[in-house]
């Protein structure tokens, strides 16, 4: 199994332009990342990287939901529930 030895950043144009090239670089065991205006949004790795990586468990993610909706939910549930009625 090969280890992912070199991380680079492209932007996200620059990648489509050089797709090729960053898949071989992956399959040499090298990350890319992706940006889009400054801001990371992907990663291509190597397969045996995004094999390594177990799924986060739902359980890590438990939680009250205190303060999600703002503090006036039942108008942020209906702004929203409008939105769906158009």
């Amino acid at each position: 199994m090969k280890r992912t030895t070199k991380t680079t950043s492209k932007g996200a144009e620059q990648a489509r332009q050089q797709l090729p090239a960053i898949l071989a670089e992956a399959a040499a065991g090298h990350a890319t990342v992706i940006t889009r205006r400054g801001r990371e949004v992907a990663a291509i790795v190597p397969i045996d990287a995004a094999r390594l990586s177990k799924p986060m468990p739902l359980t890590a993610l438990a939680g009250t939901g205190r303060g999600l909706w703002g503090k006036r939910s039942a108008q942020t549930v209906a702004r929203l529930r409008d939105e769906w009625n158009r």
